[in-house]
């Protein structure tokens, strides 16, 4: 295989081209320090404040796709054939302001401004996928975004008036949509990316096939994805992952199925990606994955590296283990298939081996029943699961003839609950068999308390989900927000 020894990405108008990269660099520092470009703020090193976030273009086979995210832990190998656009290119060559800058300037939508760059540059990406975005889109498009002194108000408000100020189809993003492509189109040399900084080497495969035979030749290495966890190794942490091998790039793991029988993702499938797909066939996951972290972290995150980092609060696991999925992994040219909740063995260990890799996803499409995902977290928006559910329920003639119960958060590992769902089967749809069930649940799970919840908390509030759940399939008149 042939490979190149150095990155090639846009930054802003201009091409760029390193070969001093390490592992473990990280987009926002390249921005700061190397390139004084220091409009991206660092706020929490972690990718919750937002004070850092950038757009990333990329090629997909729907054309150039740009997204927010962030910078903080985006790590500069991972931008390989990528244009990156910063706050100081949204204005015009001559100091004016974007539309949403002025927006934000009459609106008042800004006070010590240290947020305001990255929050600027998620309302320009919302703007331009959507000039007269609803409520619910800003809100929503501002997850990621933390502000302590403003208030959303007056950012909300200017959100919704950006067109009186221009339109998205005359902004230089835009127009320089097909030169941008055509740029990052010759950049695709179709080589592997071998780059390093001293003893810190990140590779990039050219495909799937690639990537099977890198991690053979240097099982060691840690697989990265969207970094949205890996990146915090490095940040808090400061753990070294070289050899770190990228994978957000590779295509091959970004294919999305559709068959009578099921719903395959490639490991490499963004949430946002996924989103819509998810809405269709899963309808019941809709509120609970535009709960998954915010806007930014999810168009990083990928569904395979959320089951594969097996953390026991991830949030995908528990939802797609009560669906029934399974995982194919992939060691060279073997592949082998298992149950989702087969993978997870202990904690922070999983049924896999060195150079074997999640390549794809499989969730059965829905065949009636009753079917819920409920995520538990202190702060509503942007936050990591204290406790997450996912129940499928089958009834026939009114009586209950299968169950799958999966939670997260109340145990090492992601797991079902065998008694809660063994007091089930046979049993009537009601809510005395649902409350019956709830009961057993200590017999399967004994949480440990931490800085999320305590255990007596973990315990009450899933044993609580039984009732919600019921009180939510049986169509009762009540209003239950979304924990």
């Amino acid at each position: 295989m042939q490979h190149r020894s150095e990155i090639r990405f846009l930054l802003n108008g201009r091409d760029v081209a390193l070969s001093d990269v390490g592992a473990d660099d990280t987009l926002l520092d390249f921005l700061r320090l190397d390139q004084r470009l220091t409009g991206s703020k660092e706020g929490c090193a972690e990718g919750d404040c937002g004070a850092c976030t950038v757009m990333v273009g990329r090629l997909t086979p729907e054309g150039l796709r740009y997204e927010t995210v962030n910078a903080c832990i985006r790590f500069l190998a991972s931008l390989d054939g990528c244009h990156v656009v910063t706050i100081e290119y949204l204005g015009g060559p001559d100091g004016r302001l974007s539309p949403v800058q002025k927006a934000m300037v009459d609106h008042h939508g800004s006070q010590c401004g240290f947020c305001t760059p990255g929050i600027v540059m998620s309302l320009y990406a919302l703007w331009m996928a959507h000039e007269q975005p609803t409520v619910a889109q800003v809100e929503s498009a501002l997850q990621g975004n933390l502000c302590r002194c403003t208030g959303y108000a007056p950012i909300i408000r200017a959100a919704q008036v950006v067109t009186d100020y221009g339109t998205a189809s005359a902004e230089h993003l835009a127009t320089e949509r097909d030169s941008v492509t055509a740029r990052l189109t010759a950049m695709r040399d179709g080589r592997r990316v071998d780059v390093s900084k001293g003893d810190s080497r990140a590779i990039l495969p050219a495909d799937v096939d690639d990537l099977a035979a890198v991690l053979k030749a240097v099982p060691e290495a840690t697989i990265v994805a969207g970094s949205t966890d890996v990146g915090l190794w490095v940040t808090k942490f400061l753990k070294r992952i070289s050899p770190a091998v990228f994978i957000g790039q590779l295509d091959g793991l970004k294919e999305i199925t559709v068959t009578e029988e099921a719903v395959t993702f490639g490991a490499g499938v963004t949430y946002s990606e996924a989103q819509d797909v998810i809405a269709q066939h899963y309808p019941h996951l809709v509120d609970y994955w535009d709960r998954i972290a915010g806007w930014q972290v999810r168009n990083m995150g990928t569904i395979g590296g959320n089951i594969a980092n097996g953390s026991p609060i991830g949030d995908t696991p528990p939802v797609l283990i009560a669906l029934g999925a399974s995982i194919t992994l992939r060691k060279g040219d073997a592949r082998r298939q298992l149950p989702l909740e087969a993978f997870f063995l202990d904690y922070g260990k999983q049924d896999r081996v060195e150079g074997e890799f999640v390549e794809s996803i499989s969730i059965p499409r829905l065949a009636g029943g009753y079917h819920a995902a409920y995520k538990i977290s202190k702060r509503r928006e942007e936050d990591i699961s204290s406790v997450a559910v996912g129940m499928q329920v089958t009834v026939e003639a009114g009586m209950i003839t299968a169950a799958r119960l999966a939670f997260g958060g109340m145990a090492g590992v992601p797991a079902r609950a065998a008694a809660a769902e063994a007091a089930l089967l046979g049993q009537p749809w009601s809510e005395a068999s649902l409350l019956a069930a709830a009961e057993k649940l200590p017999e399967d799970f004994q949480p440990l308390s931490d800085m999320r919840a305590t255990a007596d908390y973990r315990m009450k509030v899933a044993q609580n989900l039984f009732r919600r759940f019921w009180l939510e399939q049986s169509g009762a008149d009540a209003r239950l927000e979304r924990a």
